[in-house]
């Protein structure tokens, strides 16, 4: 057998989403993934809990990333700048550098109804996490809510532009793209009249 370049984790993420594309998430089992990745199902299971972390694989760890970016930031900072400066870095530093897997991951997870619901449910804890933060930096409920609301959509338009086909771009450009694009709509409540 061939020398494998890469981990045993890398390794099995990569012919788990190899079996998930060819034949569906349903029908791979975790015997076929090590048997393609050359590794036993022992060694899947000190990697993944299951075949679905696979494709979810280190999120876990984004809402304790964001709580720390959060509380970092001057005590002074409010919500909307410290998204508007922080949430470039943020999302480069967790998604920039996966734009193969997470458009692959993309493709199977919208093929599968319960993992359209595991991705709902880890953007509901990312939020969550926004919210905590703002509110430990004792900024109102409302407010954290609406600035996590901001930050969901932001990073959420950002990304769906990203992984789209044909897209080039780092995601910092198309980051920086919808950044513009807020800024410009919310001066237009400045210019409107009050309620």
């Amino acid at each position: 057998m061939a020398r494998w370049k890469k981990g045993a984790q890398d390794r099995l993420e990569q012919a788990a989403l190899a079996l998930f594309l060819e034949q569906g998430f349903a029908e791979t089992t975790v015997p076929q993934i090590a048997v393609r990745a050359g590794l036993t199902t022992r060694t899947f299971f000190r990697h993944f809990a299951d075949k679905r972390e696979v494709l979810f694989a280190g999120d876990e760890a984004v809402p304790a990333l964001v709580q720390s970016l959060i509380a970092q930031a001057p005590p002074d900072t409010r919500p909307v700048p410290l998204i508007l400066s922080h949430l470039g870095p943020f999302a480069e530093t967790v998604f920039g550098h996966r734009r193969d897997v997470l458009l692959l991951r993309s493709r199977i997870i919208s093929l599968d109804q319960g993992l359209e619901e595991r991705k709902l449910q880890k953007m509901a804890m990312l939020r969550a996490a926004i919210v905590d933060g703002f509110l430990h930096r004792q900024v109102d409920e409302l407010t954290a809510t609406l600035a996590a609301d901001l930050a969901m959509m932001v990073l959420g338009t950002a990304l769906t532009r990203w992984l789209t086909a044909g897209e080039s771009r780092p995601l910092s450009s198309v980051l920086a793209e919808v950044l513009i694009a807020f800024r410009q709509l919310t001066s237009e409540f400045e210019l409107g009249p009050a309620p």
